[in-house]
């Protein structure tokens, strides 16, 4: 009786040599030149990103994560045009993001607000705009829908209802006390430096909380800003937390650049001397900015109801 032939061996350990061989001998070269030019084009595009795309569009380098062990600050950096963004998939919240401004054109046209945010098809779990819908939380733009829209154009402005550019926010923050500071930003401190550099973002303190809308989403408890003047050599920083009424004053929330990477894990501005870098983020200095004097206007949408309820708008 003829003997059954021996089955053959299992490799124990794929290397790579094995899928160039499988590759060849069952496929031919075709393949494997698709996969050389895959590698090639997307370490080229890698290369360009790092290296050319986003040092411009960051004052003193990127944020970086102070330890790596913690994955809730993972980021992946996202272009847009005229800022970038550090996204966590994990917590699906922008964890910061940065862009400059300058003094706004005269000529500058109000864009029309667009009416739904977008889903970035870059974001892994997908957050959408109705993720947010009857969860008791306004989308919060972190690069501010005027601000972009006015310096960088509608490109920039359809790039702010991103949702990987969107955080929840209560609404007398979102609506009154932050949009306040994004005014100060445009209005008061482009104009009076001629150019600054703003990093903003959420903060989240133990327990984890999801919004009861979508489990992609995770509730920070407050919001940081920095602004940085850096010709004058100058940094402002602040915490806001979610509770806030949104008619306190700015300056009731000043902070120091230390007090904010303690909280967020983040390391900002690391390409900074270490004797500069210790200097500017340790300062509160609220008088170089005038702060005392704007802290208390009232934002561009309180303005425009009260002159409507005085009659003073057409």
């Amino acid at each position: 009786m003829a003997r059954s032939a021996k089955p053959r061996a299992i490799p124990r350990r794929i290397t790579f040599w094995t899928i160039l061989l499988f590759v060849l001998r069952f496929g031919g070269l075709a393949p494997l030149y698709i996969w050389l030019l895959a590698g090639l084009g997307g370490g080229a595009w890698y290369a360009f990103e790092v290296y050319v795309a986003r040092p411009p569009m960051a004052w003193m380098g990127l944020p970086q994560v102070t330890d790596w062990k913690n994955p809730m600050t993972w980021n992946r950096t996202l272009r847009n045009h005229g800022f970038l963004v550090g996204y966590s998939d994990l917590r699906g919240n922008p964890l910061w993001v940065t862009y400059a401004l300058t003094p706004p054109p005269a000529d500058a046209p109000r864009l029309k607000r667009p009416a739904h945010f977008s889903t970035d098809w870059r974001g892994i779990n997908r957050v959408s705009h109705e993720d947010y819908t009857k969860g008791g939380y306004d989308r919060g733009h972190m690069a501010p829908n005027h601000a972009i829209s006015t310096v960088y154009g509608r490109e920039g402005q359809l790039d702010t209802f991103l949702m990987t550019n969107v955080t929840p926010q209560k609404a007398n923050l979102n609506e009154k006390l932050w949009e306040r500071l994004e005014e100060l930003e445009l209005d008061q401190y482009a104009k009076q430096f001629g150019r600054i550099w703003v990093v903003t973002g959420p903060i989240f303190d133990p327990p984890l909380e999801r919004m009861r809308s979508s489990w992609r989403v995770e509730i920070p408890d407050a919001f940081y800003k920095i602004i940085v003047a850096p010709e004058a050599k100058k940094m402002l920083a602040f915490i806001m937390p979610q509770t806030v009424r949104g008619d306190e004053p700015l300056d009731h929330y000043l902070t120091s650049v230390d007090a904010i990477e303690k909280r967020t894990g983040l390391d900002f501005f690391q390409e900074l001397d270490d004797p500069t870098e210790n200097r500017l983020e340790a300062e509160v200095d609220p008088e170089s900015w005038r702060l005392q004097a704007l802290a208390r206007l009232p934002g561009r949408y309180s303005r425009k109801s009260a002159k409507e309820e005085s009659g003073d708008t057409p």
